[in-house]
């Protein structure tokens, strides 16, 4: 066994820049899938990479900010899909969301509870900070798309229904701790996003007259 660990320390310590990074980084990623932010400490990481905690602490003076590189690398940007229609589009990119972020949307909640309660933040707190500051979220870049192409009014809508779908479906996933059925992204998108969309285009008739 001492044999095994001095190899992969003699590995670790041969690798270099990226190479070694992405090395931490997955070990990183599968102690904390494992034993969650408690954990998640540079022994641990250190132990599994096959590398020291020096070489970690060189990288990443916070264990804080060992975590946010090693869910940054397992948060990757989404491709926005393009098809030249706004419910296929939405369908496509719910569909992978489901695919490739289902479990990581998962594991966040759950195994990060401790670092939520620590640190006093919550998902969509750590969600932004994963997300580059100048990128547009997803949804409303096929909002915007589809009022170019003419199939929604150009009207302001609230950012909280512009990027509903992802909010229903990451609902849906907590709630069953896994994917979403397809029939249910499906219906999240034809029988509650497109209707919504479409009413926040149309002049709103009701009165205080009539609340009253």
């Amino acid at each position: 066994m001492g044999v095994v660990v001095s190899e992969r320390r003699a590995e670790g310590t041969r690798r270099r820049g990226a190479a070694l990074e992405n090395a931490i980084t997955d070990a990183a990623w599968e102690v904390l899938v494992e034993q969650g932010y408690n954990g998640f400490t540079y022994e641990a990481v250190a132990a599994r990479a096959g590398t020291s905690k020096p070489v970690l602490y060189r990288r990443w003076p916070q264990r804080e900010d060992l975590l946010i590189a090693t869910l940054t690398r397992y948060w990757r940007p989404l491709d926005i899909p393009d098809t030249g229609s706004l419910r296929q589009d939405a369908l496509t990119l719910l569909r992978t969301v489901n695919a490739e972020r289902a479990r990581a949307v998962i594991l966040m909640r759950i195994q990060l509870a401790d670092y939520f309660r620590e640190t006093g933040t919550n998902f969509s707190d750590l969600r932004s900070r994963l997300r580059p500051a100048d990128q547009t979220p997803p949804f409303a870049t096929l909002v915007d798309r589809a009022i170019q192409r003419g199939e929604l009014t150009d009207v302001p809508r609230p950012e909280r229904v512009v990027n509903l779908p992802f909010d229903l479906v990451r609902h849906d996933m907590l709630m069953t701790m896994g994917a979403v059925p397809d029939e249910a992204i499906v219906e999240i998108v034809d029988s509650v996003w497109l209707p919504l969309l479409s009413h926040e285009g149309e002049p709103h008739s009701t009165t205080i007259e009539q609340l009253s």
